[in-house]
């Protein structure tokens, strides 16, 4: 069992990072809390490579386009911390809002050009100018050397990585592969509002993306992705898109390209349930 730390204001945290780790490596896990076993693989990845790790925890209120899923977001500090404190020595940093955004807060403004207005910048309109404003904002807090995020959000790791060196931030983006429970379906603190049925039901993305990586071999993209849908037509699930994108600007593919992503948006009963798969080796 590790020993957590836990402060809610910025200047506690920045007082107990200039007196006890002014020269040393920092790791950064940026989450929003409802922890589960694909954070805690980002976590051990942190301490194995820095000094410190600090797990932030903030359900961040700028990157919801919908009121009510923000309202619905799984929420249990305690058993976050209770996940934590297996993985070792960890310092939480769990602000208000407030904190992250006072009063003289000037919000940040980034062009992310196509890459902003696809996927999830087509279906979740601002929800990447609240990332890049948390994201930047925790930075600044914390000034990491080392920041995590998972493979899961496949769009918003390349909008950070984006940033980060639009910015010049100098903090070494790492993204971490994307853990998936037993049954295939990838961890997310948003299958917890999923009960047995839906769970089982959500299989279906897991499913989908392996049948589409093994087709992948023979047939075209348009073909791919034609087999897909009608695979989600004939299940419970609603899909959002799936498409197959160029894993550095993720705009749409014509043709098979090293490292061609094919990345899916698919509501399960109200849950909206994101997962992505390398379709071809780079």
């Amino acid at each position: 069992m590790g020993d957590i730390e836990v402060f809610n204001t910025v200047v506690s945290l920045q007082s107990k990072l200039q007196s006890d780790y002014k020269k040393s490596k920092v790791g950064l896990v940026p989450t929003m809390g409802a922890l589960h076993e694909g954070h805690m693989t980002l976590v051990q990845k942190s301490i194995e490579q820095n000094d410190c790790t600090i797990v932030s925890i903030f359900v961040n209120p700028t990157q919801f386009n919908n009121p009510s899923d923000l309202e619905k977001y799984p929420r249990n500090m305690d058993r976050d911390l209770e996940l934590l404190k297996e993985q070792g020595d960890v310092i939480v940093f769990a602000p208000s809002v407030l904190e992250v955004y006072p009063d003289n807060y000037q919000t940040v403004k980034l062009d992310l050009g196509q890459m902003g207005l696809v996927m999830e910048g087509k279906f979740r309109e601002g929800h990447f100018d609240g990332v890049v404003n948390v994201v930047n904002r925790l930075f600044e807090i914390v000034s990491p050397t080392h920041a995590y995020f998972g493979l899961k959000d496949f769009q918003q790791l390349a909008v950070i990585q984006f940033m980060t060196e639009k910015f010049s931030l100098d903090v070494k983006i790492v993204g971490c592969e994307i853990f998936r429970e037993k049954s295939g379906l990838a961890s997310s603190s948003r299958n917890q509002r999923l009960d047995e049925s839906q769970l089982d039901k959500a299989l279906v993305i897991s499913l989908v993306l392996n049948q589409a990586k093994m087709s992948a071999k023979s047939k075209s993209i348009q073909e791919v992705i034609d087999e897909a849908k009608g695979t989600f037509e004939a299940s419970s699930l609603e899909l959002e898109y799936f498409q197959i994108v160029n894993p550095r600007t993720l705009m749409d593919l014509d043709e098979w390209i090293p490292g061609a992503h094919a990345c899916v948006a698919a509501y399960c009963g109200k849950v909206r349930l994101l997962d992505n798969l390398q379709m071809t080796s780079t």
